[in-house]
């Protein structure tokens, strides 16, 4: 059975950071690039950062690049995803989602597999 469960969400204070892991199961995760997106209320679900197999190749939504790095240990099938100088407009529901083309996929018809999501909560 297919499972991502992502975990490390929480409330936050603007300036702050958290670090979300995306643990699978079964095959889900060999070989294939995973991302993140997020999604905030009344909103579209939105791409924030992907990264190959390898981790040699990692692609980041302008709005988080340079706050947000996003890694993988493939040795215990996670994925991570370090954010830092957090926003209130970083508040959202956060997924991570293997992408079935195997690419650096920004958009969502991309990726087959999805968690449930963690919900990060930015706060002034």
């Amino acid at each position: 059975q297919v499972q991502l469960v992502e975990s490390g969400g929480g409330l936050v204070h603007a300036g702050g950071s958290l670090r979300l892991s995306c643990v699978t199961s079964g095959r889900t995760f060999d070989y294939y690039t995973m991302g993140w997106f997020r999604q905030a209320p009344g909103k579209e679900r939105e791409f924030v950062a992907a990264i190959t197999w390898s981790g040699g190749n990692v692609v980041y939504a302008d709005s988080v690049k340079d706050r947000f790095t996003i890694s993988r240990d493939n040795a215990k099938d996670t994925v991570y995803l370090q954010m830092n100088s957090l926003k209130l407009e970083d508040t959202a529901l956060y997924y991570c989602a293997r992408d079935r083309t195997n690419g650096l996929g920004r958009t969502a018809k991309q990726y087959d597999y999805w968690g449930q999501g963690t919900q990060v909560t930015v706060s002034s």
